[in-house]
């Protein structure tokens, strides 16, 4: 096969050198749910990307209020079928009865409940795992639903995915893979990419500005990113904190914000479209996450592209993110935290080698290298050889 640096020609040479024109992905919830996130959005690139190399890709989803049920997206179909649980046996039977119609290739993308395709897929098959959820069941479940995925998750699922080809995102996750008992030959680690609309430019907030980008979920753990800025506005008193997203914890962080008096420089401003997203990017000082767990932290390598360092949890996922000391600065404790963002905001020096330090490292990810290793990776399954370009 010839080489090529066309990162899209590549995904379209390799796909053809398998005989691999038609694949469907099955994902439990696609882009324009409006809990969508940074699973949602990777597949969404991956799938973008192999259609743009001539691939029929379809995706199969649950249905959620709003989009319509059939939609065609960059190049790839998107089919919303069931509700948020019954998509998993529906989109199971229907693509082990063929009701999807005919396909080359299955990627089954595992966000919490998986698809059980070992169980009945046939023919080349990949999985992507972002993450191993562990202590975040107890955060977004009910009690007895919550030890239902733990024990899925840890119990049953490792031995029935034990021959399966896996893709994850970081080291970190890979290493928590290996520990359920998943197979290092078979678990492949591939960073995700970056659009190329995050970028810097436009012009810093005149005053202390830190950003939070994420779902209004327990796992973000926003309060305490809350009363972090709080406790570093004893240093820096004019610094802010504004909070992009929506979700069931904001009336909990409403309540917090009330109880430590902070609504002169606590905002929420909801879900906004790509451009804004950019454009508080571009005006934060620092971007924070104190999430609990990540597959990578997608937000905070959005945030280096922009030229905007960040601090974060030293957590599995903001490890691989984060090239620490020089893209921003990681934390063991809430009380670091506060420690940190008040340091990057009142050392000009310190926070402009991050910011120079954040170009450096984003400029590493693209989402079609990332796309062309993904399918470099199916391939290999599909042929027996192995085909992951570096």
């Amino acid at each position: 096969m010839t080489q090529t640096s066309d990162p899209v020609q590549k995904i379209g040479d390799l796909a053809a050198s398998a005989g691999l024109r038609r694949i469907h992905l099955l994902a439990w919830r696609d882009l324009d749910d409006v809990e969508a996130g940074g699973s949602e959005v990777h597949a969404a690139e991956v799938a973008r990307h192999w259609a743009e190399a001539g691939l029929e890709v379809t995706m199969r989803t649950s249905y959620a209020q709003g989009p319509p049920p059939r939609v065609r997206r960059d190049g790839y179909e998107v089919v919303r079928k069931a509700g948020r649980y019954l998509v998993f046996p529906r989109a199971a039977l229907a693509e082990a009865t063929g009701r999807n119609g005919r396909r080359d290739a299955l990627v089954e993308i595992w966000n919490g409940m998986p698809f059980l395709s070992p169980l009945w897929a046939r023919g080349p098959r990949l999985v992507f795992l972002h993450h191993v959820h562990a202590e975040m069941w107890k955060m977004v479940l009910p009690p007895n639903l919550a030890r239902l995925g733990n024990l899925l998750e840890s119990r049953i699922a490792p031995p029935l995915y034990h021959r399966s080809r896996m893709v994850t995102l970081s080291p970190s996750s890979k290493a928590e893979m290996l520990e359920l008992g998943f197979r290092d030959d078979l678990v492949e680690v591939v960073p995700p990419g970056l659009d190329p609309r995050y970028d810097p430019g436009g012009t810093r907030s005149p005053h202390p500005l830190v950003l939070g980008v994420g779902r209004l979920m327990p796992v973000k753990r926003f309060d305490r990113l809350i009363r972090a800025v709080a406790q570093a506005r004893t240093s820096v008193p004019d610094l802010t904190l504004t909070l992009v997203g929506t979700g069931a914890e904001r009336e909990a962080l409403d309540a917090l914000v009330r109880e430590l008096d902070a609504h002169e420089f606590v905002t929420f401003a909801g879900r906004v479209d790509d451009d804004e997203l950019v454009d508080l990017y571009r005006s934060a000082w620092v971007v924070a996450s104190t999430s609990v767990r990540e597959g990578w932290g997608m937000t905070l390598t959005e945030a280096a592209a922009c030229g905007t360092p960040v601090v974060a949890t030293r957590i599995a996922g903001h490890v691989d993110a984060v090239a620490d000391g020089v893209s921003g600065l990681l934390a063991d404790d809430d009380a670091e935290v506060a420690r940190l963002l008040a340091r990057v905001c009142t050392d000009a020096d310190l926070r402009a080698r991050l910011e120079a330090g954040a170009l450096d490292h984003a400029a590493r990810f693209s989402w079609a290298n990332t796309a062309a290793r993904i399918m470099a990776v199916l391939v290999d399954e599909a042929t027996g050889r192995r085909a992951v370009p570096g």
